[in-house]
């Protein structure tokens, strides 16, 4: 889940508020793993719409957007809605161990598609830079950037 208030733990908003504090050259781990991103918005109604059902009780469940993006074309997706000319260095030190990196992360809805009536508003590559556009605008806001006092991304 991205969107709003997210920790700089997480690479959208480290991202977001290096590019927003001015940064040209942003250094961040490995870039190929890929994620199935899911906006804030469609995992909060994804949670109301599981509560609805009976038929959810006992079940494991994915609300997931079932779009898969590269951190790499994250990053890009980001810097060109931000319209920033930046620089991405792969830095060694913000590698994981061997061995701990996941590096797919790719959810199957289908089942919550089919329990529910629930359906992701932010799916696809338009879906994902809408969420991604609405949290860079968060961000953008004076008094919530400077929230974010260490911009640094977190192992």
């Amino acid at each position: 889940t991205y969107g709003p208030r997210q920790s700089t733990r997480a690479v959208i908003p480290t991202v977001i508020t290096q590019i927003a504090k001015g940064l040209k050259v942003l250094n961040l781990g490995n870039l190929s793993p890929t994620r199935d991103f899911n906006f804030i918005d469609d995992t909060c109604q994804a949670f109301i719409a599981i509560e609805k059902s009976s038929q959810t009780v006992g079940k494991t469940i994915n609300a997931c957007s079932s779009y898969e993006v590269s951190i790499r074309d994250t990053v890009q997706y980001i810097s060109e809605i931000m319209n920033a000319d930046i620089k991405v260095k792969e830095e060694k030190e913000r590698l994981r161990p061997q061995n701990s990196e996941v590096n797919r992360l790719f959810g199957d809805n289908s089942l919550i598609l089919k329990l529910t009536d629930w359906q992701p508003k932010y799916s696809g590559i338009e879906g994902f830079k809408k969420g991604l556009d609405k949290t860079i605008n968060w961000f953008l806001k004076k008094e919530n950037l400077d929230l974010y006092k260490n911009i640094n991304y977190h192992i």
